[in-house]
């Protein structure tokens, strides 16, 4: 018993920066899979990954004028995020371009700027605090602004729910009978960006994208409908963050990255021996008819 303590108790009872990390990084999960849920189901989860590179020229600049200051960096990221979604929308309506080679355009873009904006003032260091992160240094005012997102994107998804699962199954329809559905559509690309810019403290702006995915993706091997599957989304997160601090405080290894490898063995756990994972789906019943 000793044993499981130290190994699994411990670190959160003992030190306040694992347990600051494990709050924010729950939080994070609280809200931000199950909009990875509504990205999956919308078939736009590469728009979740485009965006999470969209944002890094904001927090770059904001990082150029102020330094590794929170706020600064989290109001850049902000608008660049709304800049290059509305851009990306803009091109896709006024040209011939699809929306989706558009945003994939604009970020890499917003990826090679923000690189360079970074590189031109901090060292690699600072480069790779703002890629990947410091989930282990999250003070105060980080947990602050990963609990009011959280709160936030909460209370939107449950006033918008029906709007946003009636746009997941039918969005022809929704317009039909609503004018909920480009309001709805507005909110939740504005909940996307809010929760990649909250979580990039924490995990960076290239990681951040995957406590957002990979639990969605994984959940879906086990729920057809949506709550549950959202309920779920959230507990493998959780279960994620968890299970990657304890990893990297006892390895030594970076926390952010070992939060995503975390994630990414439950997504292929779920893949391989989920009830819609590829074991139960290639089963086949044997025939017992006779010819």
């Amino acid at each position: 018993m000793s044993a499981v303590h130290q190994l699994f108790i411990e670190p959160f009872a003992t030190y306040a920066f694992m347990q600051r990390a494990l709050a924010g990084a729950w939080m994070l999960s609280l809200s931000a899979c199950p909009v990875g849920v509504f990205l999956m189901l919308r078939r736009m989860s590469l728009t979740g990954d485009a965006m999470s590179h969209a944002i890094l020229p904001g927090v770059a600049l904001g990082f150029l004028f102020f330094g590794l200051e929170l706020i600064p960096m989290t109001i850049g990221g902000l608008l660049a995020g709304v800049i290059v979604a509305a851009a990306a929308g803009a091109v896709s309506r006024l040209t011939i371009q699809k929306e989706d080679a558009s945003l994939a355009a604009f970020y890499l873009i917003s990826l090679a700027a923000g690189v360079l904006i970074v590189s031109m003032r901090g060292s690699n260091l600072d480069l790779m605090h703002v890629l990947f992160g410091t989930v282990l240094a999250l003070d105060n005012a980080s947990l602050w602004l990963i609990g009011s997102v959280s709160g936030t994107t909460i209370l939107l998804l449950v006033l918008l729910w029906r709007a946003l699962v009636a746009e997941c199954l039918d969005p022809v329809f929704l317009r039909s009978v609503s004018r909920l559905g480009p309001i709805a559509h507005f909110i939740f690309l504005g909940l996307v960006v809010l929760n990649l810019v909250s979580g990039f403290q924490a995990l960076g702006t290239l990681l951040v994208v995957g406590l957002m995915m990979l639990p969605a993706a994984a959940a879906r091997f086990w729920c057809t409908r949506i709550k549950p599957m959202c309920a779920l989304a959230t507990l493998f997160g959780a279960l994620s963050s968890a299970a990657g601090l304890l990893f990297s405080f006892h390895a030594g290894a970076p926390s952010g990255p070992a939060i995503i490898l975390c994630a990414g063995t439950l997504y292929l756990v779920s893949l391989i021996a989920g009830p819609r994972g590829l074991v139960a789906t290639h089963k086949r019943p044997t025939s017992h008819r006779v010819a």
